[in-house]
Order: C-alpha cells, then structure tokens, then sequence
C-alpha cells in the first residue's frame, strides 16, 4: 500500500510539472497570438462577436491538440515546451497563410461575418490535428 501511495505522489507531481507547463504555454500562445493577428480578439469576444469567438476558439484549440499529443507521448518537460513552440508558430502560420485567399480575414472578423471565423476556426483546427499527428512517435 504505501508503495502505490509513493508512486501516486511520483505520478501527481509530474502531472502537476506537466499541466503547469502546459497551462503557461497556452497562456504564451494567447499572448503571442492575439499580438500578431490585426483583430482584437479578446475586445471582439467581449463586445458579444461570435465570428472572433469561432475563430479565436479554433486557434486555442489548434494549439491545445498538438501540445496535448506532446504530453501524451513526451518524457520531459523539454520536449513539451519545444513541441508547444512548434505549435504556436503553426498557428501563426496557419493565419498568415488564411490572410492570402481572404486577405481582409480580420477586418471581416471585426465585422462580425461569421463565415470568416468559422473559415479562420476550421483551418487552424485542422492544422492543429495535422500538427498533433505530426507528433507522434
């Protein structure tokens, strides 16, 4: 018995190490994110913009499959951190390359075109699934 406890309390802490980690990186990828992209995504949200929540929440979730891909698959910290940053800049990537067919995205996501949030959303989830595939070993 005390032997499970003591490898509970090993797997507890490196969860812990892990999620934290985690959680700082996607609080990185929101900062960095919503500097590059030319829309306020947070303002937007707040004002009640359903195309800047659609295409916000699909650039967090982009980001959090990949990076959850990593933790699965990852035995250190390291590795989900340089992992996590691969995702962040397939993330940026996937909006510059969004802007090339639809350059005024942002603009359209200021005017609340849903289409476009859900065109911004849909992409960078898919580019995350790809990005989490990629990961695997």
């Amino acid at each position: 018995m005390d032997e499970q406890f003591g490898d509970f309390l090993t797997n507890l802490s490196e969860f812990l190490l892990f999620f934290v980690v985690a959680a700082v990186l996607t609080v990185v990828f929101v900062l960095v994110y919503t500097r590059i992209t030319r829309h306020n995504e947070i303002a937007l949200i707040k004002e009640g913009s359903t195309s800047a929540a659609l295409a916000f929440s699909g650039s967090l979730i982009g980001f959090a499959l990949p990076l959850a891909s990593t933790m699965i698959g990852s035995f250190t910290v390291l590795e989900l951190v340089l992992w996590g940053l691969v995702a962040l800049v397939v993330q940026i990537l996937v909006y510059f390359l969004i802007r090339l067919p639809m350059p005024r995205i942002s603009a359209r996501i200021e005017s609340d075109e849903v289409a476009a949030g859900i065109w911004l959303g849909a992409c960078s989830i898919v580019a995350g699934i790809l990005n989490a595939a990629s990961m695997t070993s």
